[in-house]
């Protein structure tokens, strides 16, 4: 059966509610159309861009009557930063869409008619300037240099920012110190299009809760700059005690790449319940700091430990979760397979002086059979996964090792969903609760905290 639309068509569509990912959901006759720029309750005009047998996705040109969730978004870069999508929507419309998509991923896609799902948690303690890490690209202007996001949906072009709404006080101002110094120094901006110029992105880390702030700067081949100023520009800011300096010779646009020192500490620390983590460069830490607390204590409650536990924190980054959870067990053993994060977890034990913990480097689908002759049959795992969730080996892996209590901290419902599935249909596990939390106001992500036992 042909679809009911054709590409470049102009519809009006009545806007259902919000698909994960953040388009829009309206329907013709029962044909879905995922509509970029609908918010719920909005009537809008939009312009079919592609068209499948199963859904089409089309673009809001116009807004005929707005729905009731909208507001003013306060940001003045906004639609246009890919940053944000949703500063125009009631942020308890937000929660409220956020906790359907969990609950219709569970259900359609995990097969489960009544998923045992809790109340979202909020972002507390507000809904901007939440983010402990931002990564900013290099752009030219007509008044020189620039840093900015790239703009929504655009792999090449960058906007300059005035002000991000999501960062401090501390990330806005190191982009625009680092901006007036590239100026000064007449250095360009790397471009995607033809791979010329410099200058190509700059982090800002901070520990929100030590008032510590890592700064890298990445830049195409050659040293055309002089470090030691660079270093005395962003020092101006006191919280700044770590500065970095990456190349990247490649076109892809990554951060994530080997270091050099160019002042302080290889590391700014972070205070996390009551216990201190040590960042580096390309270690994760979730970018939410407050959150992450609270994600963390939801992971601990599901654990449900009582002291003699043996422990599996696999995906363990720089041991965060592990080391929160090494408290209440008798031994946590951690996976990660990044090695400077392990390095990280391992500092963090001794920092915390936790001497039930061990952290080694690995890929999780390929060393679950090693550590069980390590550590024993664990009695609880928690995996963190990153969004494609549970890679098939790693699946089958956990699910054959059948521990009796697995908590599934999840960044993407669809992927969690699935795996659930895996491990309910062929593993023998039964899905006992499932909390969201919203570690990212304002954006389609969410996180989602689920504890599976053995049946």
């Amino acid at each position: 059966m042909a679809a009911p639309v054709t590409r470049d068509e102009e519809l009006e569509l009545e806007i259902e509610s919000l698909a994960y990912g953040g388009n829009g959901v309206a329907r013709l006759d029962g044909y879905v159309v995922f509509v970029r720029r609908g918010l719920p309750g909005d009537r809008v005009r939009a312009r079919v861009t592609k068209v499948k047998r199963s859904h089409a996705e089309a673009l809001a040109t116009d807004v005929l009557r707005a729905g009731p969730h909208r507001v003013e978004a306060p940001c003045i870069h906004f639609p246009a930063c890919g940053g944000c999508r949703f500063q125009d929507l009631a942020y308890e419309t937000q929660l409220e869409q956020k906790h359907s998509q969990v609950y219709d991923a569970l259900q359609r896609l995990g097969g489960i008619a009544e998923p045992p799902l809790q109340e979202i948690v909020p972002c507390e303690p507000e809904i901007f300037h939440y983010r402990n890490k931002v990564e900013y690209s290099f752009t030219q202007t007509p008044e020189g240099p620039a840093l900015g996001f790239h703009k929504a949906g655009r792999w090449d072009e960058v906007l300059n920012l005035e002000k991000c709404w999501l960062t401090t006080d501390v990330g806005n101002g190191v982009r625009d110190a680092v901006r007036d110094w590239a100026r000064e120094e007449g250095l360009a901006p790397y471009s995607q299009t033809d791979n010329t110029g410099y200058l190509r992105h700059l982090v800002v880390r901070e520990g929100r809760n030590t008032g510590q702030a890592l700064i890298q700067l990445v830049t195409a081949p050659g040293e055309h700059f002089e470090p030691g100023y660079f270093v005395d520009v962003v020092r101006r800011f006191p919280q700044v005690r770590s500065v970095h300096w990456s190349i990247n010779d490649r076109p892809a646009e990554v951060t994530n790449l080997p270091t050099k020192l160019l002042w302080g500490e290889e590391w700014i620390e972070e205070e996390i319940g009551g216990l201190r983590f040590r960042v580096r460069p390309n270690a994760f830490l979730q970018t939410n700091t407050a959150m992450a607390e609270k994600l963390y204590g939801l992971a601990a409650e599901a654990a449900g430990l009582t002291g003699s536990e043996t422990v599996w924190d696999l995906y363990c980054g720089i041991g965060t979760i592990g080391l929160t959870l090494a408290r209440s067990s008798l031994t946590v053993w951690g996976i990660e397979v990044s090695e400077e994060s392990v390095a990280c977890a391992l500092e963090n034990a001794e920092i915390n002086g936790i001497t039930n913990a061990a952290f080694f480097a690995g890929n999780v689908g390929q060393v679950v059979e090693e550590l069980v002759e390590r550590s024993g049959a664990p009695d609880v795992v928690v995996v963190d996964p990153p969004r494609a969730g549970l890679a098939g080996k790693a699946l089958r892996h956990l699910g054959r090792l059948g521990a009796p209590r697995l908590v599934y901290v999840s960044c993407n419902p669809t992927t969690l969903a699935g795996d659930v599935k895996t491990l309910r249909g062929e593993y023998g596990y039964e899905l006992l609760n499932v909390t969201p939390v919203d570690m990212f106001p304002h954006t389609p992500h969410v996180e989602s905290v689920a504890l599976l036992q053995q049946a």
